[in-house]
């Protein structure tokens, strides 16, 4: 399975609220990652709708930017060289 953007952007939309921007940004950071291919050779599996839902939701709060913010330092802090994908700025 691989990462569907149109359906990601629903899902987290409809798991952890926020507008439609905060959803965009999200995917295309995670459409970004995936397409790196650096986290599959880290985590030795594929990045899909699933696994961006299932650890945004670990999360401990937050819209869909603030959650993949905390997901991406976890794996900077693991792994490193995951700091290029965080988001930087969006407006809430």
């Amino acid at each position: 399975m691989t990462l569907d953007p149109g359906r990601l952007e629903l899902r987290l939309r409809d798991e952890f609220g926020g507008t439609m921007g905060q959803s965009r940004v999200v995917v295309r950071q995670a459409v970004d990652l995936a397409d790196s291919g650096q986290y599959r050779e880290d985590v030795g599996v594929a990045l899909t709708n699933d696994v961006v839902v299932d650890e945004l939701a670990d999360a401990p709060d937050g819209g869909p930017p603030e959650r993949w913010n905390w997901w991406i330092g976890s794996l900077e802090l693991a792994y490193g060289g995951y700091g290029r994908f965080g988001i930087r700025r969006y407006r809430p």
